[in-house]
């Protein structure tokens, strides 16, 4: 399955369907800043944990009292500064904070543009993450490298399986909701292959 491909497929889902694959590739993404939280001592994760919880309970009660403003203010104190810390995971960490502030933004605006963004704010997190690692290991870092690294091809594949899902839940309930939020983690590990 081509990216493009995907990217297509995302935009081709209806607004409701856009949003619980957005808050599922977050379920994947959020323990990244867990662990620098954790290496830190900076941020607290349970702020942000807490307010994808409240996304997912305002896709299935949209009418619900949830104000996301209010948990936007709490979020964007624990956003790191890149300039504060000398280690590659802050990249995650900030990639994780500022899709979940794009799923809020999404949400509060019914911004389906938000959504999207996230599927690329993932993939970014993954291709910076195999420069690293390339880099690190002395080995050219281009786009082809990148591309055909298994864990950007990974990256890929459950882009596309969490789409297939969202196609197939029909109705979105807090039942189906459950299902995609187990499969969405079902592998254990972050989007960057760190398992948990």
């Amino acid at each position: 399955m081509t990216k493009a491909n995907n990217f297509q497929r995302i935009r081709e889902l209806n607004y409701l369907q856009q949003a619980v694959l957005a808050a599922a590739l977050i379920e994947r993404m959020l323990p990244n800043y867990g662990l620098f939280s954790e290496a830190t001592g900076f941020g607290d994760e349970a702020i942000l944990r807490s307010a994808l919880n409240l996304c997912w309970e305002k896709i299935l009660l949209p009418k619900s009292k949830i104000s996301l403003e209010k948990q936007i203010e709490k979020i964007e104190p624990n956003v790191p500064e890149l300039a504060d810390f000398d280690m590659f995971g802050t990249y995650p960490a900030i990639d994780a904070a500022t899709a979940l502030l794009g799923l809020m933004h999404g949400l509060i605006a019914k911004d389906e543009q938000e959504f999207i963004s996230i599927s690329k704010i993932s993939q970014a997190t993954v291709a910076r993450f195999i420069e690293y690692q390339l880099t690190v290991e002395g080995e050219l870092a281009d786009n082809t490298a990148v591309r055909e690294h298994p864990l950007m091809q990974y990256e890929i594949e459950v882009l596309g399986e969490l789409i297939d899902f969202v196609e197939q839940m029909g109705r979105i309930t807090a039942e189906n909701v459950k299902a995609l939020k187990q499969h969405a983690i079902a592998d254990g590990q972050t989007n960057i292959g760190i398992t948990l």
